[in-house]
């Protein structure tokens, strides 16, 4: 009898740990989404500068490229630098700026962030 019983005691031990271990209890799934939600804020303000970084990028290779055609236009044979639509003519840029206009004065020029008109978003390069 008593083997009897230590089996049946046994038989419902192990029937007891089955169900108790089967799935998640609520506590350990909130903490889950609370982790989840912790990493994803993190994420988010990470990448939020990421735009800012290109806009910044893309403003120095364009100036970077207007320079370029300047010299290149000056080497060309040229006394003068040249406006923004001569280089465009002329096949040094295939498309003038938005962001930025050439001023040629003489021998040297500048190169400067064009103001938008009236009622269109900011330069993002100015």
């Amino acid at each position: 009898m008593f083997t009897n019983l230590q089996g049946t005691l046994r038989r419902r031990m192990r029937a007891r740990n089955g169900t108790a271990e089967a799935g998640f209890t609520l506590v350990e799934l909130l903490v889950v989404v609370v982790i989840l939600g912790i990493l994803s804020a993190i994420v988010v303000f990470s990448v939020r500068g990421i735009n800012d970084k290109g806009q910044s990028a893309a403003c120095k290779t364009d100036k970077a490229t207007i320079q370029t055609a300047e010299e290149a236009y000056f080497a060309n044979g040229h006394s003068t630098y040249a406006t923004m639509a001569e280089l465009v003519s002329g096949g040094f840029l295939s498309t003038a700026s938005t962001w930025y206009d050439a001023n040629p004065s003489g021998t040297t020029y500048a190169i400067t962030p064009t103001t938008p008109p009236a009622g269109s978003p900011a330069n993002p390069c100015s």
